[in-house]
């Protein structure tokens, strides 16, 4: 039996109607977090994006080939819909790589010119990002700095249509905060720079297919924690939520709104759980975790699901960095506001409950337990992988999951990737 936040969904789907634009993603690398959830979040609008396979896309080792991935867009049809890119991928070869290329500024730019020579040609309009690298690893931060820079003005130009700065993992005494506000007050208007990476993408999706902002009334469990500075962000929690919620098609207001994002950000779990059930009786509410980083709360998430409110929310996370719980909710959230397959969106809660609760809370711990990190990548890791997933299913959110397969796709602990089936 579907829960009821499934019959309200199918409520709003009628009233609304789904969206029908494809996309295409040219994600970030292969990771689950980059490729899989964007993806599904843009298949909410109706139709399913194109994406390259995860074989021409970059991992921990080895970057991504920026021809076989410019070969790969220009098979696409020409009226695949508007390009989200991440500039990284076709510069560098990926996020890891943008740290430690040897390449010039020159030769970065020399890899970006064919997107540029593909907008021209197609019409089609462009959302990219591009990354300051996080400290200690950069290795030539004058050339990542040299390369964003010249993107803002190819944004000028027109090639395109937004194009979002961001930086990742600003600990304190990263330079990329001060690299991050000498960029923006020289960025044209259809520039945002903010602290991210791994979200973006999503973001990104959301401005492409939901383009009209929706308002958003955001509650912290600890407001006067919410002020201070955060570690990996570099700014305030209130001030990365304020420029996430621009980056996904809201605005913040006050009082009554088409959105609640409830963020924890500390406090008993207990009471922010009452909470988020007592705002889910006064319209959408969508949670994004944040008290600690790369590991959700599992008093929060336990109590949620004894009171089966985890199945009403438009969105959840809790997996990565502050900026990245606060992207991806409301990313999600946003595509949910325009009317979605009530089936798929139970199905990305269910992935997103999966992954950034019953893994990250909990699985990966028993698995870097159970087997050493250097053994995870060996028929013996996925065995144990398997074994300790399977205990932790069936999943129930509207409907009941049972897992089908699970792996790790980078050969580390970090993240999985997972096939969850429906019963």
């Amino acid at each position: 039996m579907r829960f009821l936040a499934l019959s309200a969904l199918l409520a709003l789907n009628a009233a609304v109607g789904p969206l029908a634009r494809a996309q295409t993603l040219l994600p970030l690398d292969s990771r689950p977090a980059t490729r899989v959830l964007p993806a599904q979040i843009a298949a909410l609008a109706g139709r399913a994006p194109h994406v390259p396979p995860t074989t021409l896309l970059g991992n921990a080792t080895q970057g991504a080939d920026p021809a076989a991935l410019m070969s790969w867009l220009a098979a696409q049809p020409a009226d695949a819909g508007p390009l989200i890119v991440s500039l990284d991928a076709l510069a560098y070869g990926g996020l890891v790589q943008s740290r430690t290329s040897p390449l010039t500024a020159a030769q970065a730019l020399a890899r970006l010119e064919p997107l540029r020579t593909w907008q021209a040609r197609t019409g089609q309009p462009v959302y990219a990002f591009i990354t300051l690298p996080r400290e200690p690893d950069a290795t030539d931060r004058s050339r990542n700095l040299a390369v964003a820079r010249a993107m803002l003005a190819w944004a000028r130009e027109g090639s395109f249509k937004e194009l979002h700065v961001t930086w990742d993992d600003a600990l304190p005494g990263s330079p990329a905060p001060q690299e991050g506000a000498s960029l923006a007050k020289e960025a044209p208007s259809n520039v945002r720079v903010y602290p991210g990476a791994d979200e973006v993408l999503a973001m990104l999706t959301a401005r492409a297919l939901a383009p009209q902002e929706k308002s958003l009334r955001v509650e912290y469990s600890d407001p006067r924690a919410a002020t201070a500075v955060m570690r990996y962000e570099g700014i305030s929690l209130v001030d990365s939520t304020a420029n996430h919620a621009a980056g996904s098609s809201f605005r913040v207001v006050e009082g009554r709104a088409d959105l609640t994002l409830y963020v924890y950000n500390g406090g008993d779990p207990r009471e922010a759980a009452l909470r988020i059930s007592m705002l889910l009786r006064q319209g959408p509410v969508a949670v994004a975790d944040v008290a600690q980083v790369n590991l959700g709360n599992t008093r929060l998430w336990q109590d949620l699901s004894r009171l089966r409110q985890h199945a009403n929310l438009r969105s959840l996370a809790a997996w990565g960095t502050p900026g990245n719980n606060l992207g991806t909710a409301l990313a999600h959230a946003r595509i949910s506001l325009e009317g979605v397959d009530p089936v798929q969106q139970d199905a990305l809660l269910a992935r997103e409950f999966a992954n950034d609760v019953i893994y990250s809370a909990d699985l990966r711990a028993q698995l870097r337990k159970a087997i050493p990190e250097n053994q995870l990548n060996t028929p013996a890791g996925q065995a144990t992988l398997l074994k300790l997933a399977q205990e932790a299913f069936p999943l129930r959110v509207g409907a009941e999951y049972r897992l089908q397969d699970a792996s790790l796709p980078w050969g580390r602990s970090f993240e999985w990737d997972f096939e969850l089936a429906p019963r």
